[in-house]
């Protein structure tokens, strides 16, 4: 892949005072979230309804006929209409889809794919002048090469899978107000998108490839098994890199610069690192994540009339045509559920978690996190002596919701 920076993959973001309010905004909640646990867990702010506490998060998470996804509008600009199971509620499609994917997306893959991220990783930080870009130079290369070359979706002729990829994610998770300018860029994307996964698929159906998870789809669609037409599989791959590559650059440098604010869990994370203890690195990497998590929460659409935190004191009516914010950085926080939550502890139970959502649309690769995002940064981890670039370039610089850049220097 050509050398390019967050400049190049993310679309410019606010400059100036606009930009030093978003980042005070972003810094000031998880003070408000503490506030709202202790004081008003369920808060109303017009059609939007905010949960605060663990336990009405996960409720509102695991109760789809009443809190339901709200992706499918923004899905079907970007698949061209055709159903993907993230947009689609708790039906027989939905289990066929998911079910047809887990035939394709395999567990005895997962220690092949940490294997290549921490090569490639390697590779990269061996290469690195004692100084790397974290962002771009790090984890953005490691994942898209490791995660496309896995789907079997090779880079376009004229077009890169790092600006696409990160483009649609935006759109589909990260545009709340329909920005007129990224629609533009999506309706050029996403049908040349479509159109290069088609072009694959037709050439590798004249030409078999090697095994990737495109191969296995074709494999399965010649013995006749649902779920897998031309179309299915193009729309699902769709899905993968939508959803998959954009988070790691999101998530990983946030974990990193969580670290470096934290010299004794840095120490144990380079120890674990260097020890080959994947495991407790892979507990402090997730630990980390929980002080700065993908998003402050996941938005869910009121399908009909219901109640938050029914029969306690803090329980709630809303109304169907309401939005709930699931807030999963704040409940990740919360001390009814989360032992001393300040304390940074990377032997934390998984139930502590809920990075990747929780029950009917968790994240489907979530495993393929487990298995890579502690990888990207273990060679860097294992360096003498790492710590923040001089001056700014050492600080995390987020652009919106995205890491845009983080430089670390090593002995």
């Amino acid at each position: 892949m050509n050398a390019l920076t967050s400049r190049d993959v993310l679309r410019p973001g606010k400059k100036g005072l606009a930009r030093w309010i978003e980042g005070r905004v972003f810094a000031a909640m998880p003070y408000a979230f503490a506030f709202f646990r202790r004081w008003k867990p369920v808060v109303k702010f017009g059609g939007m309804t905010l949960t605060s506490r663990y336990d009405d998060v996960k409720q509102v998470f695991a109760t789809d006929p009443v809190f339901g996804a709200p992706y499918k509008p923004k899905l079907d600009v970007i698949m061209g209409g055709e159903p993907f199971f993230l947009g689609m509620a708790d039906t027989p499609l939905y289990h066929r889809d998911t079910d047809a994917m887990r035939m394709v997306v395999l567990p005895k893959d997962l220690p092949e794919l940490g294997r290549r991220a921490e090569a490639m990783a390697e590779a990269i930080v061996a290469a690195a002048p004692g100084r790397i870009e974290v962002v771009d130079t790090l984890v953005r290369r490691v994942t898209f090469s490791v995660l496309a070359d896995y789907f079997g979706v090779p880079e376009p002729k004229g077009g890169d899978l790092r600006v696409w990829g990160t483009r649609l994610f935006e759109f589909q998770f990260a545009d709340p107000k329909g920005d007129p300018a990224l629609r533009a860029d999506v309706d050029q994307i996403a049908p040349a998108l479509r159109a290069h996964i088609d072009a694959e698929i037709a050439a590798r159906k004249a030409t078999p490839g090697r095994d990737d998870v495109l191969t296995r789809c074709l494999a399965l669609q010649k013995k006749g098994v649902p779920g897998f037409s031309d179309v299915e599989i193009r729309t699902n791959l769709m899905g993968f890199i939508v959803g998959g590559p954009p988070q790691p650059p999101m998530v990983v440098p946030q974990a990193m610069e969580q670290l470096l604010r934290r010299p004794d869990a840095l120490a144990g994370a380079q120890a674990a690192a260097r020890a080959g203890e994947d495991d407790l690195l892979w507990g402090y990497v997730q630990e980390a994540m929980r002080f700065d998590p993908l998003a402050p929460g996941l938005p869910r659409n009121v399908l009909v009339d219901g109640v938050i935190a029914r029969g306690t004191s803090h329980e709630t009516p809303v109304q169907a045509g309401d939005t709930v914010l699931a807030a999963f950085a704040s409940a990740m926080m919360d001390p009814r559920r989360v032992t001393d939550p300040a304390r940074f502890d990377p032997h934390r139970p998984a139930s502590n978690y809920i990075h990747f959502g929780y029950d009917l649309h968790q994240c489907f690769g979530r495993h393929i996190n487990r298995a890579t995002l502690h990888f990207m940064l273990k060679p860097l981890l294992k360096r003498a002596n790492v710590r923040r670039a001089p001056g700014g370039a050492g600080r995390l610089v987020k652009n919106g919701p995205f890491a845009e850049s983080l430089t670390v220097v090593f002995d």
